[in-house]
């Protein structure tokens, strides 16, 4: 399968980092595929190419939100596979598990207190993109 969204990930790191992307900002494939085989689920074609572009970057995994790491990804009681959660830990987000099979699935957000999900109304690769954005230029703005 053709690499969708890795270049535009990995054009993150030059973006807002105003650094080279360098292939240690990614995660190895194998050891990637290692990480997610653990695991009774398969995870989309988005979050995979994400975890290959930037996966390895702090920066870009920590910015504001902490994206989990590949062995840490769980599925929730609701059936909900989450993969973020804001540094508060008042949300999280993730992708319905009959979702997983779509390439960029819609991404959902949890109310941590309440326990509800709720559509961000957006894939997961314009929902990074977005957060990404609001992140770095909220902080040149401070």
């Amino acid at each position: 399968m053709t690499d969708m969204f890795l270049e535009k990930f990995r054009a993150l790191v030059p973006t807002y980092l105003e650094d080279e992307w360098q292939e240690e900002d990614g995660l190895p494939a194998d050891e990637l595929d290692a990480a997610l085989a653990e695991h009774q689920f398969q995870v989309p074609l988005v979050l995979r190419e994400f975890y290959l572009a930037v996966g390895g970057c702090e920066d870009i995994m920590e910015a504001y939100h902490y994206f989990w790491d590949p062995e840490e990804l769980e599925v929730d009681d609701e059936g909900f596979l989450m993969f973020l959660e804001d540094e508060e830990e008042q949300f999280t987000w993730g992708f319905r598990v009959g979702d997983l099979g779509i390439p960029d699935p819609i991404v959902y957000r949890r109310n941590n207190a309440r326990g509800q999900w709720k559509s961000e109304e957006g894939t997961f690769s314009e929902f990074v993109f977005d957060m990404f954005e609001w992140a770095f230029n909220d902080e040149e703005e401070n």
